[in-house]
């Protein structure tokens, strides 16, 4: 037997191993939505909320087919909701994340992560039966020298 050919499978288990945690990464960063709410200098074209106390009329809803394409609120989530800026009695949406998108996220990521850590625990065992395997063959080896 050639001196680290046994490491060979420990190489490719290790490029494995690296894959599968940079797939789960991307799919991580691609399930969860960033919050993009640019925010300009001038007062007059920024959000009320942002400066000023403010009140919600109405609660966290779905955006419609018409508000996705015309509220640009809507696009960072999909979810809006219609605030009172006190100070101004200006009237505006504003993005938000409702909790029925927060549990499907979460139950996204539990899921993924028991599925790697499946892929994960049978690597780990068919890394055993292998080391299993050699050792065995060693000790054979060995008894049959004698």
């Amino acid at each position: 037997m050639l001196a680290g050919a046994g490491r060979l499978g420990l190489l490719r288990g290790g490029h494995l191993c690296w894959l599968l945690c940079a797939f789960t990464l991307k799919l991580c960063q691609a399930e969860a939505p960033v919050l993009e709410e640019k925010l300009s200098v001038s007062t007059s074209t920024s959000p009320c909320w942002l400066m000023e106390e403010f009140v919600v009329t109405e609660e966290c809803t779905p955006c419609s087919n018409f508000q996705i394409k015309t509220t640009p609120e809507c696009g960072s989530t999909g979810y809006v909701e219609k605030i009172a800026c006190s100070s101004s009695k200006r009237s505006e949406f504003k993005s938000c994340r409702s909790a029925l998108m927060e549990q499907h996220l979460f139950w996204k990521f539990e899921g993924t992560m028991v599925g790697v850590a499946l892929v994960f625990a049978c690597l780990v065992i068919i890394r055993q039966r292998q080391l299993d395997r050699k050792a065995l063959e060693k000790v054979r080896k060995q008894i049959e020298s004698i």
